[in-house]
Formats: C-alpha cells, sequence, structure tokens
C-alpha cells in the first residue's frame, strides 16, 4: 500500500511527523542569530543525550565520519591502536587507524560474541611499557546485534593510561551510554538511528584527556579538526556551512527525547527488544545472540528457519506488509535477519512486526502455533 512503509532495520530509522515538518521550512542564514539559537539548543539537548560536560560536535557526515574524525585527530603513523573487534563496524575501526598509518593490533570475536573484561585485561596487562595509545570498540554492534559491557571495558582502559574511543552509533539515545561517568573518552553517534531524523549529521564528543592527545596530532583533519569545531560550538556557530534543515530537524527531535526523558528511552527500547526476543524464541527461532545480557536493545539478529531463505522472509515482509528488515552484512548476508527497535518505535509496531512475520513464514511452510509469537510479545510488554 502505498505511503505505508515502516522501517525495522538499524538505520535510517522511522522519523516523526514532528521532525519531517521541521526539516520542511525553508532554509535560514547560517550565521544568522537565529540560527545560533537553535545551535545553542541542540549542543546543550547532545551534552544531555551524551550525559557529558564536554562540547558535542555536529558534522555533517555519515556516523563513519564521526568514526574518522575521532581517529584523524589523534593518531600520529605508528601509534599502537588495539581495536576491538565483534562485527563489521568494529573491524571499520581498525580499518580507518591502518589508514591513518597506526600500528593496529585487533581482539577478534566471532561475530555474535562479545569481548570479555578478562581478555581485555590480559592484553592491557601484557602492555607493559604502556605502547597502546588508543582501544576502539563498538556499543552496539549494528551488524550482529551484540552488546559490549562498555562501562566495565572502559574502566580497564581507563586504568591502563590510554583512550577508550567508542562507537554509540546505534546506542546512543537508545540505550544507556553514560559518557562521564563512565569514563568514555572518545563517544561518537548518527542522526538516523536513536535520534530519529535523516541519515546526514554525526556527533563526537571528547575527553579532556582525549584533547591533550589531540594537541600531540602532527597532521590533525582540517574539515574534522577538533579546534575548529571546539571554538564554533563555544560561540553557537559551525565552522563551515552547516546542513541548515537537518539542524532543524535535530531541534525538533530533542525537543522529543527531553520531553520523553532519558531513562525512560532507555526502558522502551530494552523493553520492546526483549519482547521481540520473547517473541522468536516462542515462534521456535534462533536468536543469532542467544544471551539477553549481550544483546543489543536496538538491533536484534534472528537465523531463519530451516528450509526458508532470508530473502524470502524480506521479501515476504515487504510485499505483504510493507515492512523492511535488514539482512545481514558481509559473511552473514542471507545468514541472519536483523530487526530494528531503535528510535521512534512503539509497542504498537512491535506488535504488527511480529505479527506480520508470524504471517509471513506461516505462508512460506514453517509450522508453528499461530499467534504464539505475538501472545509472547504482549506477554513480555505487559
Amino acid at each position: 500500500m502505498k505511503d505505508k512503509l515502516f522501517l525495522m532495520i538499524p538505520g535510517p530509522t522511522p522519523v516523526p511527523e514532528t521532525v519531517l515538518l521541521a526539516m520542511a521550512k525553508h532554509p535560514i542564514g547560517h550565521r544568522s542569530g537565529e540560527f545560533e539559537a537553535i545551535l545553542k539548543y541542540c549542543y546543550d539537548g547532545l551534552k544531555e543525550v551524551f550525559q557529558t560536560k564536554n562540547d558535542v560536535f555536529i558534522y555533517a557526515a555519515s556516523g563513519t565520519g564521526a568514526m574518522e574524525a575521532a581517529l584523524s585527530n589523534l593518531i600520529n603513523e605508528g601509534d599502537k591502536v588495539l581495536s576491538l573487534v565483534i562485527g563489521n563496524f568494529g573491524n571499520r575501526w581498525a580499518k580507518i587507524a591502518k589508514s591513518l598509518g597506526a600500528d593496529v593490533q585487533t581482539i577478534d570475536k566471532a561475530y555474535g560474541e562479545t569481548v570479555s573484561v578478562e581478555e581485555l585485561k590480559a592484553v592491557l596487562d601484557a602492555d607493559v611499557n604502556k605502547e597502546i595509545k588508543i582501544v576502539t570498540m563498538t556499543h552496539s554492534e549494528t551488524s550482529t546485534g551484540a552488546k559490549n559491557d562498555i562501562q566495565a571495558l572502559c574502566k580497564l582502559v581507563q586504568e591502563h593510561g590510554a583512550l577508550s574511543v567508542v562507537d554509540g552509533v546505534t546506542s546512543v539515545s537508545a540505550m544507556e551510554v553514560k559518557m562521564d561517568e563512565w569514563g568514555i573518552d572518545v563517544l561518537v553517534s548518527g542522526s538516523q538511528k536513536g535520534f530519529m531524523i535523516p541519515p546526514g549529521l554525526s556527533f563526537l564528543a571528547a575527553s579532556d584527556k582525549a584533547y591533550a592527545v589531540y594537541e600531540q596530532c602532527k597532521h590533525p583533519s582540517f574539515y574534522f579538526d577538533w579546534a575548529a569545531h571546539r571554538k564554533a560550538v563555544r560561540n553557537n556557530t559551525t565552522p563551515y556551512t552547516a546542513a541548515v534543515n537537518l539542524i532543524f530537524a535535530l531541534q525538533a527531535a530533542l525537543e522529543m527525547l527531553k520531553e520523553e526523558g532519558m531513562e525512560k528511552i532507555y526502558a522502551r527500547h530494552k523493553k520492546h527488544a526483549l519482547a521481540i526476543r520473547s517473541a522468536i524464541r516462542a515462534m521456535g527461532l534462533k536468536l543469532f545472540v542467544e544471551d539477553d545480557n549481550k544483546a543489543s536493545y536496538s538491533i536484534t539478529s534472528i537465523l531463519p528457519p530451516e528450509g526458508i531463505s532470508v530473502p524470502d522472509i524480506r521479501s515476504g515482509l515487504k510485499k505483504g506488509y510493507d515492512i523492511i528488515v535488514a539482512n545481514g552484512q558481509n559473511d552473514l548476508k542471507d545468514k541472519i535477519f536483523r530487526m530494528g527497535t531503535l528510535g521512534f518505535v512503539s509497542e504498537r509496531d512491535v506488535l504488527t512486526a511480529i505479527a506480520s512475520l508470524e504471517a509471513v513464514l506461516y505462508k512460506l511452510g514453517y509450522k508453528f502455533e499461530l499467534g504464539i509469537g505475538v501472545k509472547a510479545a504482549i506477554e513480555s510488554m505487559k
């Protein structure tokens, strides 16, 4: 049905009408007093979402842009970087670091698994000369639906003396992330996830400790340069032309986030993810990340039943119910499908998605008790 499309992917995510209408306004001058007032609201609001006293930069770029902004302002050629790789985006940190000339070491986990405190401690303890300068990690691994214990891992990095650089693209504004309290040195995120606006903006906050390392960077990025953005933030402006209409959207989205409150937002995402996980188990399907304690609350990865393909499931949901779910990435393509509960998602959306998935699987010949997934989701969300 026309105009009924619903996104249940890890990004882009559904956009509220309030945000769309804000974005549809005529642009204004990005150096005007009116726009400065809007930017001040956004900069202040982003600090609340990141739970930090640090300045939060707004880049006209995707989440990967913010990832590059993090490392390109910290790394000198030959610096040792440790990357915790639990999926495609953990690996992206390592690729960016290598492109900047870093000496990159990795802790590689099978996709769907997470890095334990013991594993990281063993590597950091072995670094007796404190040569590891930066440790990169992913909070919510979008490609698998796994969740690292960022709080515990960052504590170890802090004790070692290295910088913790965290991908919070699908966790910030959806899952509990407390930058200052947890000792995160650099935290990045993106607009098309829990922030409920279209793609095109990314965000970065850095600690005083990270700034001290930045001061020693011989060739920091020009466009992403921290000093330029820090100066701009403190004057309620941007160093270069702003994505004006996306900033309008961000202001509207931050107003919605503030009204709901961060603790309620965290609880909502957790409730919806656990409801989907309960439904999937009740239907006799297997979750790619089996342990709820290691699972993201933003994205859930699911194995298809034997004899039924991921493309057929995705096609059935799209053609029959206008619901888009994501395929797996790289080696996981056609092996898992991923259902997002990220951003502007309600209980109604969760129940609709589970009921639609039941209908698709039934039509594809999968044998199970009809309604059992919906029942499990309802009971989980009571």
